[in-house]
């Protein structure tokens, strides 16, 4: 006896559910079992991090995602338009909002106020508005979760919690534009 053969439909949406599912994966809200072999970028310290943005940059963030390495932890800002990022970060303990100077509330002991310069809305560089929410990290690194704050005058403000202090270091990667934050636990 002969099987008949798979309906073309039923195939084409199981190939599909496959697809989206492996797609998903790298999403902000999945969990994914640590990276190995990656080392952290840039030269980690816990001193203040600041760089001017190249004019004219009109960039805005369309994700923030975040992963948990071997020895480190990372922070990821996806960014839509044209040119590239500066960025203001420091630690602090009681992060204020930019705009309304209210306090951020945010998980862990301390906090790295990361504000990225050279943004704009993003319906300004024609993207949709990506509706921004707050990232929470896997357990067990140092980075609890990213409290986006919002974007005025050219700089959007993010709150970075984490259980204590660690070395950072903030590098721009290119193709497509990202700005990463790794933490170093060490």
């Amino acid at each position: 006896m002969t099987r008949p053969p798979a309906h073309p439909a039923r195939v084409a949406g199981l190939l599909c559910a496959l697809a989206l599912s492996a797609a998903c994966a790298g999403c902000s809200g999945a969990s994914q079992a640590p990276a190995t072999g990656l080392t952290p970028l840039g030269d980690a310290n816990p001193a203040m991090k600041t760089e001017r943005p190249e004019a004219p940059a009109g960039l805005a963030v369309t994700d923030v995602r975040t992963g948990h390495h071997d020895t480190f932890d990372r922070v990821v800002f996806d960014l839509a338009g044209e040119g590239r990022p500066g960025w203001y970060v420091d630690y602090d303990e009681t992060p204020a909002s930019q705009a309304s100077g209210a306090t951020v509330t945010y998980r862990g002991s301390v906090a790295l106020n990361v504000n990225i310069d050279g943004t704009a809305y993003p319906f300004e560089v024609g993207v949709d508005d990506p509706h921004l929410t707050r990232v929470t990290a896997q357990e067990d690194g140092v980075l609890t979760e990213v409290v986006p704050v919002g974007t005025l005058e050219g700089r959007s403000q993010f709150v970075v919690g984490l259980e204590r202090e660690v070395p950072y270091s903030v590098q721009v990667i290119d193709g497509p534009t990202r700005l990463v934050i790794d933490l170093v636990r060490g």
